[in-house]
């Protein structure tokens, strides 16, 4: 098959989209085109898959990274077998341009791969007025209705069936546990891999690090929103914590082995309620006790295989006695590092998940195309 992967919002070494997914297709022996933002988050795309750079679709104006996804899908869509589409903003995309395809040829298989809550999500940005925050839910509600009436869907969660009137399958955000066993949790590194911003915790994060210092250290990976980077920034500066900024995924993920704890301190937010936190997965995958604040699905995670601690909401303190208490007691460090990796090793392993995601792609080109020959009905002779 002929793949192409189209995002504007997400960063081009997205763990999703290009380390799991794309790397799934890959290992299977497909071609990928993989079109993405790479200049505006300033990298490159890797050697092993063809590029396309897009706009960034940010803050409220995202005409032009559309039309961009409007030229792109005209330019490639009729060479390729599956659209796959990572971002709902495309959703808009698509109307005159499925048309154009379909004068063209055979149109696509196309796919949306469905993240988050996105109307959830929406009531958390910043950019978008309070007043305009009901409209636009609602907005998005029937805009999802009509993709599951014209597209085929993935899901990231089971949860976001609730959305859907139909089944769709979840490709859930797993972990490629690394092969060799890791090092042993020690006493003075915590870290925090993801993006930050505040409704993920970003200004507690700094307070937990100010109530550790000096005998534990905390190190921030991922890329800043706006309205907390000038606080990271300084809390590196002034030595609070260390902010590495965004990373790419190997290196994130090499800067997991042999922490104290990863931390994981969402708010109470919707768009958290029904989603699994990948960086939670990642920490047990990398033999790392975590710290998480109650979201659901978090929570179950630890209270169920015993792989860390549970924190209140927006309470600096207690996560800093977490983290004092794995310092202290030795069993309890090793016993929920231990029991993080095997769950994540028997339950939560992308490994296990991979050809799933890649065989649900292949079945659907197949029906689409063994539809096709039927509506062409049998070919004429003689």
């Amino acid at each position: 098959m002929r793949i192409l992967v189209v995002t504007v919002v997400h960063h081009p070494e997205d763990a999703r989209i290009l380390h799991r997914e794309i790397g799934a297709l890959l290992e299977r022996g497909h071609q990928v085109v993989y079109a993405a933002p790479f200049a505006a988050r300033n990298t490159a795309p890797r050697p092993y898959v063809e590029g396309v750079d897009l706009p960034h679709a940010a803050g409220r104006d995202r005409r032009a990274a559309l039309r961009a996804a409007r030229a792109l899908l005209t330019e490639h869509g009729p060479a390729a077998d599956v659209v796959l589409l990572h971002d709902p903003e495309l959703l808009l995309a698509l109307p005159g341009t499925l048309r154009r395809l379909r004068r063209a040829g055979p149109v696509p298989v196309t796919v949306w791969d469905v993240h988050e809550d996105t109307a959830a999500a929406l009531a958390m940005k910043a950019w978008v007025p309070r007043l305009l925050r009901p409209p636009l839910r609602t907005a998005v509600r029937a805009a999802e209705r009509l993709a599951e009436r014209r597209l085929r869907l993935l899901l990231a969660e089971d949860a976001y069936q609730d959305r859907f009137r139909r089944s769709h399958p979840v490709v859930p955000n797993l972990a490629t546990p690394p092969a060799d066993p890791p090092p042993p949790p020690g006493t003075d590194r915590v870290v925090y891999l993801g993006q930050l911003s505040r409704a993920r915790g970003a200004l507690d994060l700094i307070a937990t690090a100010r109530l550790l210092a000096p005998a534990v250290r905390v190190e921030a990976i991922g890329a800043a929103d706006p309205d907390v980077r000038d606080a990271l920034a300084a809390a590196d500066r002034d030595g609070v914590l260390r902010w590495h900024g965004f990373l790419p995924n190997d290196r994130a993920l090499a800067r997991l082995a042999g922490a104290l704890a990863g931390l994981s301190l969402l708010h109470d937010q919707p768009n958290y309620r029904h989603s699994r936190p990948t960086k939670v997965v990642e920490y047990m995958a990398h033999g790392v006790p975590v710290v998480t604040t109650p979201t659901p699905l978090a929570a179950e995670l630890v209270e169920r295989h015993g792989c860390g601690l549970v924190v209140p909401y927006g309470d600096p303190r207690a996560a800093a006695d977490a983290v004092r208490r794995l310092a202290g007691d030795c069993g309890l460090r090793l016993r929920t590092a231990r029991l993080g990796r095997e769950a994540a090793l028997s339950e939560l392993n992308w490994r296990h998940r991979a050809a799933d995601f890649v065989g649900r792609l292949e079945s659907w080109v197949e029906e689409e195309s063994a539809g096709a020959t039927v509506a062409a009905g049998p070919a004429r002779t003689g």
